[in-house]
This record gives C-alpha cells, sequence and structure tokens, in this order.
C-alpha cells in the first residue's frame, strides 16, 4: 500500500484529489494538512511515501516548505500543485528537492501517472509546465541553474538595495508603500533562493544582475 499525504489549505482541491484517487486500491490517503504547520506536526511520526505539495500556503512559503521537508526526509517523492506554470518556480521546487510539479487543472490520469514515474525514481512535470520550461531552457539541469527574469521594478529595487538604501528610504524614492518594497524584497529573495538582503545582492552580483 503507498501512503499519500496532501497539503493544501483548500479543502475542494483535498476532496478533489481524494475523489481522483478513488478505487486506486494500491493507494492510500495517510492524512490531509492545510497547513504547513499541521504537515509538520504529521511528518514527525509519519513517512509517506508520496507528499502533494500546494506551493501557496497560508503560513509557511510551500518552496521554504519543500526545503524543511526533504531535510528531515530523503525518501518521500514529493509533488508540487500550483495554478501558476511559472519556469522559476517549477525550477526552485526542483532544487529545493521535489520530484515533480502538476498543475491543479490536472486530469485523474496525469494524477496517477505522475505518482507512478516519481515512485520509479524519475522526474514529473506536467504536459503544461514541461513545455513552459522547454520554451526556456534547453535542459533542466541548465532550468536549475539558470538566471532568473527580474522585473522592472524588481531590478530598480534591486540596484537601489545595492546603493545602500533602506526598506523605507526605497519606498520613500520610489513612492511606494513599506509594504510593497518589502513584497518584491521577498519575491527577490524567493527567485534567487536566499534568505537574506546580504545574500541576495552576493548572488545577484554572482549572476550578473548588478
Amino acid at each position: 500500500m503507498i501512503n499519500l499525504l496532501i497539503i493544501d489549505d483548500h479543502p475542494l482541491v483535498a476532496g478533489g484529489i481524494e475523489t481522483m484517487l478513488k478505487g486506486e486500491e494500491h493507494l492510500q490517503i495517510a492524512g490531509t494538512a492545510y497547513s504547513a504547520k499541521e504537515a509538520l506536526e504529521f511528518l514527525q511520526d509519519n513517512e509517506p511515501e508520496i507528499i502533494l505539495l500546494d506551493i501557496s500556503l497560508p503560513d509557511i512559503d510551500g518552496l521554504q516548505l519543500c526545503e524543511k521537508i526533504r531535510e528531515k526526509n530523503k525518501y518521500s517523492k514529493i509533488i508540487g500543485l500550483t495554478s501558476a506554470n511559472d519556469a522559476s518556480i517549477i525550477t526552485q521546487l526542483l532544487h529545493r528537492g521535489a520530484n515533480g510539479y502538476l498543475l491543479k487543472n490536472m486530469d485523474r490520469n496525469e494524477l496517477l501517472e505522475a505518482i507512478d514515474k516519481v515512485l520509479s525514481g524519475k522526474i514529473f512535470l506536467s504536459k503544461s509546465a514541461n513545455e513552459k520550461v522547454l520554451e526556456q531552457f534547453s535542459s533542466l539541469s541548465t532550468a536549475i541553474n539558470a538566471v532568473p527574469a527580474l522585473t522592472r521594478r524588481e531590478k530598480e529595487i534591486l540596484q537601489l538595495l545595492e546603493q545602500g538604501f533602506n526598506g523605507p528610504q526605497i519606498a520613500e524614492k520610489l513612492f511606494l508603500s513599506h509594504f510593497t518594497i518589502e513584497t518584491h524584497r521577498k519575491n527577490l529573495m524567493q527567485k534567487l533562493s536566499v534568505n537574506s538582503t546580504q545574500q541576495l545582492l552576493k548572488t545577484a552580483r554572482e549572476k550578473k544582475l548588478l
């Protein structure tokens, strides 16, 4: 019996997955977590073969949660679930230890195919996600190490951080709220897979973004 953990803050999505898997006698829903906290608590005492992980969670970013799970659990196969068909998110997810990526508009056959493939040790990307990656990169290896695409505003904020301006100063300079600047800074750190402004600037220089 293959045990699955569903991590998704939307009960309708979790319920839909359960419905898709009904009748598959070799698959069993071992648990459903509606937050990262619930998921981590469940994984303290359980090690499901498959983890279906929503990338957008209310308490911890799904990418960070993927990394946390992988640090403690080397064996579960993690498949990311999201509505966003974004090559940057796909590659970050794989870089943090995921084994696959599905869009939430998947059908039953694609879900079952994803489970079978990751259990056999392969990487699985939904058809749409795979096309998105191939549009931008020649291979997954290149994708994982690629320079992320930044928006004009993100580039502007990155340059101001490089010049030594802090969040409130940048907000005043650009006539934006401090919350907006902080959101852009967090997006930059996520895209570059770093945890501090210092690391952000260092990585940006290494990738020739500054």
